[in-house]
């Protein structure tokens, strides 16, 4: 069995939110997490996005950089970057080898792990850390000592672990706050803005509202962004003032704002759009952003999980495609595409491959078809069209 096999044996623990069992593991392996400077990223929607610009950034400045993110698109060691690049096979294998020793560990906290011996053992400048539900209680909360972190834009997701106003959600993601720490945070509303602040001044740490910073709105009236979609701008709007808190030159941010690549998130291959929009919020950006095509020459590749909220998803997108295809996503349970359909008409497909050849079809060779409403549609779609090796879809 490969340590990835053994890895996914621990899917069952599910998203396991706790700190006790990371901190347990790291203080065995000698505080990994103590090894590298890092940059921790929270938020509902664009904290991938950010993560990314900001390590690109830091690549310009010059440094060697670590980057941890989930989920994974096609393969397992795409969440564990090195200057940018996956992490090898033989270098990962080692590493979750050596994570896998902690038989406590979840699928989650056991990755996590992996990475943090990963980045130390690079000996890296700086390491991107991406949170991976939440804040408070994610294992990547064992970071002590953040050089900065960031809070990107609030929206309701797991709504039945972290709370259901866009309040309650803030507090849990702001509780990466440090004492000495400041925060930097995308733009929100007052009330969101005040849960935020509260949780910092409570943990000792301070707020930085990101789009109140006027070198970077000087900066972002001439930045070219290597991102597709308009709300990209607020995320490069955290990622330079990110940036000038690592030490990088104004120069530095625009070049690695201008050359960030992330993808799966409004991504074009051909005439097909990727977007791992996975919440309502990131399907109204969606929307938004191919509102200007002709409907009858697009087609919708649509499947969701079932703790999302499809039915505000589906409502905001299907306005957008004449075409609608609907599929079940690996990963977790799935929403039934029937139930999409009963709402929305549409053709349920048997397999994504399917719907993709159904929605080509559709809308002829140079017609747009859009697959959204999970990162593990977008996963095998981007796998598909690209001829790329897979590991198995794992929603933790």
């Amino acid at each position: 069995m490969t340590p990835i096999q053994k890895l996914y044996e621990r899917a069952p623990l599910g998203m396991r939110l706790g700190l006790l069992p990371m901190q347990e593991a790291c203080t065995r392996e000698n505080h990994p997490e103590r090894a590298f400077t890092a940059l921790h990223v929270a938020g509902t929607n664009g904290k991938g996005s950010v993560s990314a610009m900001v390590e690109r950034i830091a690549r310009a400045s010059g440094m060697r950089t670590g980057l941890y993110t989930s989920p994974h698109l096609c393969r397992f060691a795409e969440r564990i970057r090195i200057d940018g690049e996956p992490i090898d096979d033989v270098w990962l294998d080692r590493h979750l080898l050596r994570a896998l020793e902690h038989e406590s560990l979840s699928f989650f906290e056991t990755a996590t792990l992996a990475a943090f011996l990963a980045i130390a053992d690079a000996r890296v400048d700086l390491a991107v850390i991406e949170v991976g539900l939440g804040g408070r209680l994610d294992a990547t909360n064992v970071l002590e000592r953040p050089k900065a972190a960031a809070i990107t834009r609030i929206a309701l997701d797991h709504t039945e672990l972290l709370g259901d106003t866009l309040e309650s959600i803030a507090r849990e993601k702001a509780a990466i706050a440090k004492p000495g720490l400041d925060l930097v945070v995308g733009s929100c509303g007052p009330a969101v803005r005040n849960a935020i602040e509260e949780t910092a001044h409570a943990a000792g740490a301070t707020i930085t509202m990101a789009d109140e910073d006027a070198e970077a709105e000087t900066f972002m009236q001439n930045a070219t962004i290597g991102l597709a979609g308009d709300y990209q701008r607020g995320n490069a709007l955290i990622a330079y003032v990110l940036g000038r808190r690592i030490g990088a030159t104004a120069a530095d941010c625009a070049r690695g704002i201008a050359e960030v690549r992330w993808p799966g998130r409004l991504e074009t291959i051909g005439h097909t759009l990727l977007d791992a929009a996975h919440n309502p919020d990131g399907a109204a950006a969606l929307a938004r952003h191919i509102a200007s095509r002709d409907p009858q020459a697009t087609a919708l590749v649509f499947g969701t999980l079932a703790d999302k909220a499809w039915p505000e998803m589906i409502d905001v997108l299907a306005p957008r495609a004449a075409h609608r295809f609907y599929v079940t996503p690996k990963g977790r349970a799935a929403t039934d595409p029937h139930a999409i359909a009963s709402r929305k008409p549409g053709v349920v497909a048997a397999s994504i491959t399917e719907a993709l050849a159904l929605a080509r079809a559709a809308v002829g060779e140079e017609g747009l078809v859009v697959a959204c409403g999970s990162v593990y549609v977008v996963g095998e779609v981007r796998a598909l069209l690209l001829n790329l090796p897979r590991d198995p879809p794992i929603a933790l």
